[in-house]
């Protein structure tokens, strides 16, 4: 029978901008790291910038990552995501970044980011900010160990 302990793992959605700042893909790096560490699942949109950062972190410490990409080609993934997920949406795959996890960290970005906060608020999520938007309804957190702390509360 096959291991199926991954289901019961939490999943934290990992999102931010595919064109970072260093300091923005430094966190990022952190966070996919303590995510896997501490053994959360990291979903994200798959990509550049923060997404392939978390996802770098995710693999060195690790963990598993998921990526839902906006295109119809798995090989879009970055190198570090292990389940790419191709969906052929464009933007509109935010909505499943954010529905497929239990909280939310952002990191950075721009209005692609701002869509995803704003599903994780329709969808009742957990937002956790580093760095990113200040706006009601994101929690912000002043490291990336707060942030994953802060995610994962009550999730594990």
């Amino acid at each position: 029978m096959a291991d199926r302990t991954f289901r019961h793992r939490p999943r934290v959605a990992v999102i931010g901008g595919n064109k970072s700042d260093l300091e923005s893909l430094k966190l990022a790096y952190r966070v996919g790291r303590l995510l896997a560490e501490r053994g959360a699942i990291l979903v994200c949109g798959g990509l550049s910038g923060v997404m392939e950062e978390a996802a770098r972190g995710c693999r060195d410490g690790g963990g598993l990552s998921l990526g839902i990409l906006p295109g119809q080609d798995p090989g879009q993934a970055n190198d570090y995501i292990d389940i790419p997920v191709a969906t052929g949406l464009g933007y509109n795959r935010n909505s499943m970044v954010v529905l497929n996890a239990a909280a939310v960290i952002a990191i950075d970005g721009e209005y692609g980011t701002l869509s995803e906060i704003a599903f994780a608020r329709i969808f009742g999520k957990k937002i956790i900010g580093l760095n990113t938007w200040s706006i009601p309804g994101v929690i912000p957190a002043g490291s990336p160990e707060e942030a994953v702390a802060l995610a994962l509360e009550g999730l594990e």
